[in-house]
């Protein structure tokens, strides 16, 4: 197991994962501005396991994600 991961307690994984969904949904936000469409699709893939991990994890998402997708 990844020494960083095996520190880090359950509170401090939890914040880091809502940090990274709601980053990965500003790049996307930015990305369908520019009309970049290799860079959202990427970035949907980075979005969707996020999602994934925090409902497993318990997270209820309805307020935090923007996209909706």
């Amino acid at each position: 197991m990844d020494m960083e991961v095996s520190e880090m307690d359950n509170g401090e994984i939890l914040q880091r994962g809502i940090e990274d969904f709601m980053e990965i949904q500003e790049y996307m936000s930015l990305s369908k501005k520019e009309n970049a469409t290799e860079t959202y699709a990427r970035l949907k893939k980075k979005y969707i396991s996020l999602k994934v991990l925090l409902n497993s994890l318990g997270v209820n998402l309805t307020e935090l994600d923007e996209i909706k997708e």
